[in-house]
């Protein structure tokens, strides 16, 4: 997709982040109610003492009251337990952000309750389309967990529309996560995944850092048949601003290369989840699980099976000096349609969002190539 191409009719919508992957929360504070008064002896102990202040019992009664107390502690002493580690037993088994108004003493063991923020969210669905609305068990998934990226074919060749280089050494896996590097002289990656299909779901989790304005990153469906632009093609995904903080939606169809748009302001460089569902009566654009574009005119479904492809691509611009730019990816799922747990979600809208634009002059407008 070119940068500039019906950039002026796009009318940006805005989604909350709801991704609660980012956010650091604090431990569940005010978990126990502080009680001062807890010494471990029993209220029978205490109303002992207090009878024999008041009525001035004798030697006797005081000796005899004191004696039966110590028989009732001595169990706890003979188990070799400790009755504050008792009170504070309940305090620590409970469910992390219930309060257990039982509890007589705030914990002292260090909180095990905190979310694990050494990857800023890497490791939490956040809000995903799938579980939203019930798409079922992936057809296919990776979760980036093995090197070899079985499965996938990286690109090797000339960059887009002839410019710059992609090679497979631009992608790397470590920890878990996809980056594919985009360096300064234009040397940056991508890969397509396997068979594709007519119809179906697809996600993938995705973050950016702040990047040089010439490289775009993307999450798009391409036609098996390879014959853009007849065959069409979804651009899911497409991150134009350098700074991250918008994503665009292009629909690609037609013989002209015609294109629907649609942009979201988000900040791109935390993780969220990127979506599309294809079905024969719309194409729908998510993001954790939002909606953010729908077409439902059939003219501009495409007109064969689609596959999944994730690409940094460089659109130079002038003879500036280049910064280096990358793009992260925690996991991709592909899904059937006739897998799906619940209904089709009843849409919002009946009409295209966003509005056609100009036909795109490069004929190799999103086109790739790999040995």
């Amino acid at each position: 997709m070119e940068p500039g191409s019906g950039d002026e009719e796009r009318q940006p919508r805005v989604l909350p982040d709801d991704d609660p992957a980012p956010t650091v929360r604090d431990s569940p504070s005010s978990t126990e109610p502080e009680n001062e008064s807890d010494t471990g002896e029993s209220d029978t102990d205490e109303r002992v003492v207090e009878e024999s202040s008041d009525d001035e019992r004798d030697d006797g009664e005081e000796q005899e009251a004191e004696s039966d107390a110590d028989d009732r502690s001595e169990p706890d002493q003979d188990d070799g337990t400790d009755p504050d580690l008792d009170a504070r037993g309940p305090a620590d088994s409970a469910e992390p952000g219930i309060e257990d108004s039982d509890a007589t003493e705030p914990t002292t063991t260090p909180s095990t309750r905190e979310p694990d923020t050494s990857s800023v969210g890497s490791r939490s669905e956040g809000s995903t389309a799938a579980e939203h609305f019930g798409w079922g068990i992936p057809a296919q998934e990776d979760d980036f967990t093995s090197a070899d990226l079985a499965g996938w074919e990286l690109y090797d060749g000339p960059g887009h529309a002839g410019e710059g280089t992609r090679s497979g050494r631009a992608v790397t896996v470590g920890n878990g996560i996809l980056t594919i590097t985009g360096d300064a002289e234009g040397t940056t990656g991508g890969m397509t995944w396997g068979t594709g299909q007519r119809y179906g779901r697809w996600e993938g989790r995705v973050r950016a850092p702040a990047s040089d304005p010439s490289y775009n990153a993307l999450l798009l469906l391409w036609p098996d048949a390879e014959d853009v632009p007849v065959g069409g093609e979804i651009d899911f995904m497409e991150m134009l601003d350098p700074t991250r903080q918008e994503t665009d939606f292009f629909l690609h169809f037609g013989e002209n290369n015609d294109q629907i748009t649609s942009r979201v302001d988000i900040d791109a460089t935390e993780w969220h989840n990127w979506a599309v569902e294809w079905t024969p009566e719309a194409i729908t654009g998510y993001v954790d699980g939002e909606e953010w574009f729908s077409s439902t005119d059939p003219t501009t479904f495409p007109p064969g099976p689609m596959h999944l492809c994730i690409q940094l691509d460089w659109f130079p611009e002038g003879s500036g000096e280049v910064q280096e730019s990358t793009m992260e990816v925690e996991w991709v799922r592909q899904y059937a349609l006739e897998d799906a747990t619940a209904p089709p979600r009843e849409r919002v809208s009946t009409e295209p969002a966003g509005s056609p634009a100009a036909g795109a002059t490069d004929p190799l407008l999103g086109m790739f190539s790999w040995g």
